[in-house]
């Protein structure tokens, strides 16, 4: 297990797995949403879990997040890969309580002891999170993936959703961006050791904290930052709550050394941050004071990322502003620097 490269094994590493932005949505406007009233959020907004009424003061949250390994080490991959489908539940304001372990992994090829430690992982951040892992399924494949299917709870009344923001609203994140650029540079042989435990350490964070602070907060709307990079899912909650934005580029936090990382001649961006920026550029307008390193930071395709709040100014909401909220064509955004 030592010399098992976890990251070498796949395609992509992480979030930047995940299919083009572009693609998916295409592909989800095909489904019909079902003609069923209690179905409070489906996938017509692109938000982060389904919600069901099944009683006037209780709603049931769920939600599957699994990907190829974004770390070598297959305890923090196990840890990263709960923190980041726990994420889900918390972004719509629902407290978590069971979930599914989610693997494929070869026996023949990668071991029982790398696969016993990632689910160890996985189980010591659902026990941190307080939910029990009930059961799971697994498949025989190559490239290893991990992830869970989680079932959480919310009252009706106090659900988050990514589709009511106000304009007038400031932006808040709640986690540093750059895990992209920085299991990219991993993958390339050139992150610090350094660089790779501050990242690992972000993406194994819960956003329970953030959450429990929110709700404390005058929110109207909360998504979480992952695969589409933070303009990707600024993008889907403008476009659902048809309102513009304005983001600081200079605002967003970056994990330390992501920025001098971006700066060097060749830069370590994921193929997932690359299409994340083809994807919104058409509806970004990007200020010609915006160094290149911000303009990739703010599309990174980011894994178990923090939350993006929509929150009155000054009402308490957690995380660091980034800009605000506007009226005007829906889904544009204007970055500045």
């Amino acid at each position: 297990m030592q010399e098992l490269k976890l990251t070498a094994l796949s395609h992509g590493a992480g979030c930047a797995c995940k299919l083009a932005p572009g693609e998916l949505h295409a592909l989800l406007e095909e489904i019909p949403r079902p003609a069923d009233a209690d179905l409070l959020v489906g996938s017509e907004t692109a938000d982060d879990a389904a919600v069901y009424r099944v009683a006037p003061d209780l709603a049931i949250v769920t939600t599957i997040d699994f990907f190829t390994p974004i770390v070598d080490d297959p305890y923090e991959f196990g840890r990263i890969a709960a923190a980041n489908a726990l994420s889900d539940i918390y972004a719509m304001g629902g407290e978590p309580m069971t979930a599914l372990n989610v693997v494929a992994w070869s026996l023949e090829e990668l071991g029982r002891e790398a696969l016993s430690e990632v689910l160890r992982g996985g189980a010591d951040t659902a026990a941190q999170a307080g939910v029990a892992i009930v059961g799971g399924h697994s498949i025989d494949d190559r490239e290893p993936k991990y992830g869970l299917a989680v079932t959480g709870r919310v009252h009706p009344d106090r659900l988050y959703r990514n589709s009511t923001a106000r304009a007038g609203d400031d932006l808040f994140l709640t986690k540093p961006l750059g895990g992209g650029v920085a299991s990219t540079a991993a993958k390339r042989g050139v992150a610090s050791p350094e660089l790779s435990r501050r990242a690992a350490e972000v993406m194994m964070e819960l956003n329970r904290e953030a959450t429990l602070l929110a709700r404390e907060a005058d929110v109207s709307a909360v998504t979480d930052v992952t695969g589409f990079g933070l303009l990707g899912h600024l993008h889907e909650m403008t476009i659902a709550s048809g309102l513009a934005a304005e983001v600081d580029a200079r605002a967003v936090p970056a994990i330390d050394g992501v920025l001098e990382l971006l700066r060097s001649d060749e830069p370590p961006i994921a193929g997932g941050t690359r299409r994340n920026r083809a994807w919104v550029e058409p509806h970004v307008s990007f200020n010609s004071n915006v160094p290149a390193e911000l303009a990739w930071l703010v599309c990174d395709a980011m894994t178990s990322g923090g939350l993006l709040i929509a929150a009155r100014v000054g009402s308490g909401a957690p995380g660091t502003r980034i800009g605000r909220l506007v009226e005007g064509a829906a889904g544009s955004i204007a970055v500045s620097a």
